[in-house]
């Protein structure tokens, strides 16, 4: 449990907007120009004070530096965006769906074989499937 805790507080202390611009500019050598390009491109997305200056988190940092190595590499704004949306997907629903197995499938015909009598008509595939479950 402390150990999550820990994780926990070290997130949030990464989220927490305490950078100016100035200060991020030092860190990742860009202009301010190109970091409210950035913003504006909705690849950043730092706080504002009530004097609506920009204040960044160390996440924030992080994204900009990655950015700059996409950059550096050739990829262009576009393929960092698709990047990004990838990234950000839920992980289910980058995981691959696990395999069926002899028995899942033998469980999923049955249920269609039972749904299907009760409806009134029987599946195409009943008669061939009826002898594996005999």
């Amino acid at each position: 449990m402390k150990v999550k805790v820990k994780h926990m507080t070290n997130r949030l202390r990464r989220s927490m907007p305490l950078l100016p611009i100035s200060i991020v500019m030092q860190l990742t050598e860009l202009t301010a120009r190109q970091i409210r390009y950035y913003e504006e491109h909705g690849l950043v997305a730092p706080a504002r004070t009530d004097g609506n200056k920009r204040m960044f988190s160390l996440n924030d940092v992080d994204v900009l530096l990655e950015i700059k190595d996409f950059l550096d590499e050739g990829l262009n704004l576009a393929g960092i965006k698709k990047l990004f949306e990838l990234k950000n997907q839920p992980a289910a629903a980058t995981m691959p769906k696990p395999a069926l197995t002899d028995d899942d499938l033998r469980a999923i015909l049955r249920e269609e074989m039972i749904h299907s009598h009760y409806r009134g008509r029987g599946s195409l595939r009943s008669g061939d499937l009826a002898r594996f479950f005999q």
